[in-house]
């Protein structure tokens, strides 16, 4: 790793390469013709497949999971966490994961949560380990087998893939601490710290002291779960260290983990590949799960 330098705001990164390092809308060109094309995608999941919408877990509208449910009883559960950075897009717009799953014989949970500004990233904390618990406990209504339980996110939802796994889940009524079978983390926001320094944290409104609360890099796994962390080989260095440096950090805590750098991959892409036969993330995703590829 490279040792800080002196005019550095995070590790060895100054000020004006935070955005490059940092901020994906900074480095990928039209981010939100990609994020169209998905929801476009997604819609079209939602026609084909069975899928129970807008299952609330908490008090608020956004406080919602959407499961699509396996051909078959009994099935393998993998919940997924959508990113945009706490303060963007929706469960809506990543609909189209559900089709990787179901192809797999996997039933898929997307889960919702309230954004930032109008909620701290300790609310949105919170709500996703809620939302996490609710699904557990009723999965098996929907189909789901609640004893093969796995997670998953990418960026913002690969951060809070990680503060579930940090949270003391003793303290929840019917859960069991070994609940959660195996995670992966995918091209995460595993360090809150740089998030103070990009322009996204206008809508953010991270503090020093909800970075530090809410930082996976000080709030490691209570769970003994399977990790994967991923990310995307052509991510910039900065944003490819924060799950390197996280890797380190359960691995020198005793964890069963792994981490890959997904070959030809940026931020959005990595995630897509879930879906292309053969693919690394798929391997990944499924493998950990005991699934065939």
């Amino acid at each position: 790793m490279n040792a800080p330098v002196s005019d550095a705001v995070y590790k060895q990164f100054r000020a004006e390469e935070m955005e490059s390092h940092f901020n994906p809308r900074a480095v990928l060109p039209d981010v939100d013709g990609l994020i169209a094309e998905r929801s476009a995608k997604s819609a079209e999941t939602r026609k084909k497949l069975q899928n129970h919408r807008n299952l609330s877990y908490g008090d608020t509208e956004r406080q919602v999971v959407d499961i699509f449910p396996a051909a078959e009883a009994n099935a393998p559960v993998n919940l997924y966490i959508h990113g945009g950075y706490w303060r963007a897009v929706s469960k809506d717009d990543v609909s189209q994961l559900a089709d990787h799953f179901h192809a797999k014989g996997v039933t898929a949970v997307l889960l919702e949560y309230d954004l930032c500004p109008d909620v701290t990233l300790t609310d949105i904390v919170r709500q996703t380990r809620q939302g996490v618990a609710w699904t557990y406990r009723n999965i098996a209504d929907y189909g789901g087998d609640p004893s093969r339980f796995y997670i998953s996110g990418s960026s913002a939802g690969g951060h809070l893939v990680g503060m579930v796994l940090a949270h003391d889940w003793s303290s929840e009524e019917g859960i069991p601490e070994d609940f959660i079978k195996g995670a992966v983390a995918i091209t995460g926001v595993m360090d809150t710290n740089p998030v103070l320094h990009v322009t996204p944290n206008e809508q953010i409104q991270l503090t020093p002291e909800l970075a530090h609360t809410n930082n996976p890099m000080l709030n490691p796994p209570t769970i003994q779960a399977p990790l994967i962390i991923a990310v995307g080989g052509d991510e910039p260095t900065g944003w490819r260290q924060m799950s390197k440096d996280y890797y380190e950090l359960c691995k020198l805590r005793g964890l069963t983990c792994e981490y890959h750098e997904v070959p030809g991959t940026h931020h959005f892409s990595v995630t897509e590949s879930i879906g292309e036969s053969g693919s690394l993330m798929q391997v990944l995703i499924f493998g950990q799960m005991g699934i065939p590829v």
